[in-house]
């Protein structure tokens, strides 16, 4: 079993967090998530996991609303469209969770 746990900066209040577990050369675990400095706290912009036994990814706003979207996808198809997603639209999911809005699925 391999585990890998790491924090990537994407700006300058941006990180992106990720965490996974393989075993037998599965995913087993995931969790990818945007996290946006507000004040001193850090809060979840996007996040993609397996919580509750299916891959998802919910979208926080500013005001704290979340919206949860089911994947439908294994967790190795899941933690690749969430890495993809994360590094390719962050500053997009930035600009609406400022907004309050919430990014379509």
């Amino acid at each position: 079993m391999s585990e890998k746990n790491y924090l990537i900066l994407l700006d300058i209040n941006v990180r992106k967090r990720h965490y996974h577990i393989r075993q037998a050369g599965r995913i087993i675990k995931f969790v990818v998530q945007l996290e946006i400095k507000v004040g001193d706290e850090w809060k979840e912009v996007i996040r993609y996991d397996c919580a509750h036994d299916y891959a998802h990814k919910d979208f926080y706003n500013i005001r704290g609303q979340h919206k949860k979207i089911n994947l439908r996808l294994d967790y190795e198809d899941a933690l690749t469209m969430a890495e993809d997603d994360i590094n390719e639209n962050w500053e997009i999911y930035r600009e609406k969770f400022f907004k309050g809005d919430f990014p379509r699925g």
